[in-house]
């Protein structure tokens, strides 16, 4: 590992640190569900994008004006540049961003959005190469709060992430996790055995009974909810919800013209951080988490609404009352 200069930690400090994945999502519209074999489909749109759930949650954050530092793996290709080019023109600071070995590519998500579904292809590449030795912990620990999205597809370093968060728990920061899917649809005791170290867990209602081993909705999150400071669930239509201290708040979605929901979550997990980590209460952070969520749906991918900011200006000022903000 790295180390870090005390200069570097006064100059560098993040509000966040988050170590996850970087790729771009490549999304092609109009496609049927049942594609036919031996056969040439035609789309009738496509973008490629920033994708992954980190690098989305890291971009839209950063743009929301919280400063954010971003630790990943990607390879030496147009792919991993063009992603890296896009966080560092939002922000996001990337010093330790590795490379992988020689033959491995970044990774990449081709989405096929559906009527009300998706099918999610992955090539996970450089995202399964990062491991603890190329994290730089005195660097992270720099920052007031730690978080980690996609657990399962850091596949090296999932081993370790619970004493990773163990020692950013002991550096004094406050932690997040969003587990996302399991690809392998294991949901192993890793999420249990970090539960003791995560302040905030984000999940939607498919991840929440899936981690809390509950088929039912509510009894999964009261069971979940007991083991954490705070557990908020993402509803998709249906708005989201948060369970802290035995209570539980909800608020409803936004009604907006929806365009593609690829990357909704992450930057629903954009607002309420950065609502939280500015001293807001929870049902503020919810709140405004259901704002950026629902900007994040106006457009295709999921920071392509973020990164027009006269367009954010204008949709915040219209969703958000500005005598309730924070900041």
């Amino acid at each position: 590992m790295t180390p870090t200069s005390n200069a570097e930690q006064r100059v560098g400090r993040s509000d966040i640190s988050i170590v996850g994945e970087i790729n771009p999502d490549l999304i092609l519209y109009g496609i049927p569900r049942d594609l036919e074999e031996d056969r040439e489909t035609l789309a009738n749109g496509f973008t490629l994008t920033l994708g992954s759930s980190s690098a989305i949650l890291a971009h839209n954050l950063s743009l929301l004006g919280t400063k954010v530092s971003l630790t990943s793996c990607i390879g030496s290709d147009i792919f991993g540049e063009l992603c890296c080019r896009l966080l560092h023109a939002a922000g996001v600071e990337l010093s330790r961003v590795v490379h992988a070995r020689e033959g491995v590519g970044t990774g990449v998500t081709l989405i096929l959005p559906l009527s009300a579904s998706r099918r999610i292809l992955t090539y996970p590449g450089a995202m399964f190469e990062m491991g603890i030795g190329d994290l730089d912990i005195e660097y992270l620990a720099t920052a007031r709060h730690f978080h980690v999205s996609s657990l399962f597809l850091h596949r090296k370093l999932l081993p370790d992430i619970p004493a990773l968060f163990r020692e950013m728990k002991h550096r004094g920061l406050t932690t997040s996790l969003d587990t996302n899917d399991d690809p392998a649809q294991k949901w192993g005791s890793s999420v249990e055995e970090l539960l003791p170290m995560v302040d905030i867990l984000f999940c939607t209602e498919q991840e929440l009974v899936r981690i809390a081993r509950i088929n039912d909705l509510e009894s999964a999150a009261r069971s979940l909810s007991a083991k954490l400071p705070v557990l908020v669930v993402k509803r998709g239509p249906q708005g989201a919800s948060v369970y802290a201290k035995g209570l539980n708040q909800h608020v409803d979605a936004l009604s907006v013209t929806v365009v593609d929901t690829v990357g909704a979550g992450d930057s629903f997990d954009a607002g309420f951080l950065h609502q939280w980590l500015h001293g807001a209460p929870l049902d503020r952070c919810l709140a405004f988490g259901n704002v950026t969520g629902a900007f994040s749906v106006t457009r295709s991918g999921g920071t392509e609404s973020f990164q027009d900011r006269s367009y954010r200006e204008r949709f915040f000022s219209e969703h958000w009352n500005e005598t309730e903000q924070v900041v």
